[in-house]
C-alpha cells in the first residue's frame, strides 16, 4: 500500500476538508490518529489469556496484529475514524424510562437499540468507502483501507486516540456530546495526516454501568467477562445458553442496553441523521409471542438487511424462548405464553427443545 508520487494537496487543509465531506455523508465526528498502539497490547493479551473472549476466537487468532495496524495493512500510517449515531430520529427524550419499562413487562421483546434499523456493518462500510473515495479525487490513487467492526482492528482505542472519545468503566467508547450510541468504523491510510488530540475521560467515580449489568459481566473499571454479557450468550454463544445466566436475561432477546441506559452521558444521546437506523418489523414494541411464531422463512424475509439475522433463526428461538420462560417471573403459567412453547416442544433442533423445555419448566408445565 502507497500513496502515489501525484502532488498531494496541503495535508492540513485535506484533514479538514476530509471532516467536512464526512459529515455530509452522515458521520456525527471524524478525527485521525496514528497507527501506534503499543500501549494496548499487554492489557489485550491479558484478556485473552483469562478466556474472557469466550468463543469469540477470531480476537485472538491474529495475535498481536490487532494492535498493529501497519502489520494488518501494510502502509498504513494515520487511521481516519468515525462515528455515526444510531437512535432512530423519532427516539423520544424518555428513551432510556421507556425502555426499563418494557424490560419490566413480561410480554414484551427487547431488541437492543442498534439492532433495530438496517445492519449498520453496511451502511457505515458504504459511506465510509465513499469518504475514500472522495479522497482519492483530491489525491489521486492511494492506498487505503475500509473496516468497519469487520478485521482484527482495535476500532475502540484507534477511536479514543483519535479523540472521538473515551472508554467507559463499561468498555464502550463515549463522547461528551452523544453519551454511547453510535457506531465507529476507520479508513487505514498511506497518507501522512496530522493527527488530533486525545480527550480526556470523564466518568469520575459514576459506578452506575457497573452496578446495572445483570450479569456481573463488568468486572471493575474497563474489565468486561465477556461471557457473562448478555449480548455475548444472545449473539455470539453459538450453543446452550448456561442456566445460571438464563433468569438475569429476562426478556432481552438480542444484545443488551443495561450499561447505557444507566449511563448519565446518554442523556446527550443524539439522533441518526439517516433513516437507515429506524427501526424496522416493530421490532421496538413487539411481543415475546409474536416474534416467537416466526418460522425460518419468515425470520429470514424480515430480517433481510438486519444484524439480527446472523445468528440465524435456531439460535433466534433460544433466545425467545429464554424470555418467554421468564416471564414466568410476573405471569406463571400465562396460557398464550406456555401455548407457544408447547408448539415448539418438539422442534428439529436440540438447542430450541432444550430452552423450550427450560422455559416450560419455569412456568410449572414440565413435558
Amino acid at each position: 500500500m502507497s500513496a502515489s508520487a501525484s502532488i498531494i494537496p496541503d495535508l492540513d487543509r485535506l484533514a479538514l476538508t476530509i471532516k467536512t465531506w464526512g459529515a455530509e455523508l452522515g458521520f456525527a465526528d471524524v478525527r485521525i490518529t496514528d497507527v501506534d498502539l503499543a500501549h494496548t497490547e499487554a492489557g489485550l493479551q491479558a484478556w485473552l489469556d483469562a478466556g474472557h473472549h469466550g468463543e469469540m476466537d477470531y480476537m485472538a487468532s491474529h495475535g498481536m496484529k490487532r494492535a498493529r495496524p501497519a502489520e494488518l495493512v501494510p502502509g498504513t500510517v494515520r487511521v481516519i475514524s468515525a462515528r455515526m449515531d444510531y437512535l432512530p430520529a423519532s427516539t423520544p427524550d424518555d428513551w432510556r424510562a421507556r425502555e426499563r419499562l418494557r424490560q419490566q413487562d413480561p410480554n414484551a421483546a427487547v431488541v437492543s437499540f442498534y439492532a433495530r434499523g438496517r445492519d449498520y456493518h453496511k451502511v457505515l462500510r458504504n459511506r465510509l468507502a465513499q469518504l475514500a473515495e472522495r479522497i482519492r479525487g483530491a489525491v489521486g490513487d492511494y492506498g487505503y483501507r475500509v473496516f468497519t467492526d469487520s478485521a482484527p482492528v482495535m476500532e475502540l482505542p484507534l477511536a479514543q486516540k483519535a479523540g472521538l472519545g473515551w472508554r467507559g468503566k463499561h468498555t464502550l467508547l463515549l463522547s461528551r456530546e452523544a453519551g454511547s450510541t453510535f457506531f465507529i468504523g476507520e479508513i487505514l491510510v498511506d497518507l501522512p495526516l496530522p493527527v488530533d488530540e486525545e480527550t480526556g475521560a470523564h466518568c469520575g467515580g459514576c459506578q452506575a454501568c457497573i452496578t446495572a449489568c445483570p450479569t456481573h459481566a463488568i468486572l471493575g473499571p474497563g474489565r468486561l467477562d465477556a461471557r457473562r454479557c448478555i449480548s455475548y450468550l444472545t449473539i455470539e454463544l453459538k450453543g446452550s445458553i448456561p442456566e445460571e445466566f438464563r433468569p438475569l436475561i429476562g426478556n432481552r432477546i438480542y444484545g443488551c442496553d443495561d450499561c447505557q441506559l444507566a449511563c448519565p452521558w446518554n442523556k446527550f444521546a443524539q439522533r441518526a441523521p439517516l433513516p437507515d437506523f429506524d427501526e424496522r418489523n416493530g421490532l421496538g414494541s413487539s411481543s415475546l409471542v409474536e416474534l416467537f411464531g416466526w418460522e425460518e422463512e419468515e425470520f429470514n424475509r424480515r430480517m433481510e438487511g438486519s444484524p439480527i439475522r446472523r445468528i440465524g433463526h435456531e439460535r433466534w428461538l433460544r433466545n425467545l424462548a429464554v424470555g418467554l420462560g421468564n416471564a414466568a417471573d410476573k405471569a406463571p403459567g400465562d396460557a398464550d405464553v406456555v401455548a407457544a412453547l408447547r408448539a415448539r416442544a418438539a422442534h428439529a433442533s436440540d438447542l430450541v427443545r432444550e430452552h423450550v423445555a427450560w422455559a416450560l419448566a419455569r412456568h410449572g408445565d414440565a413435558q
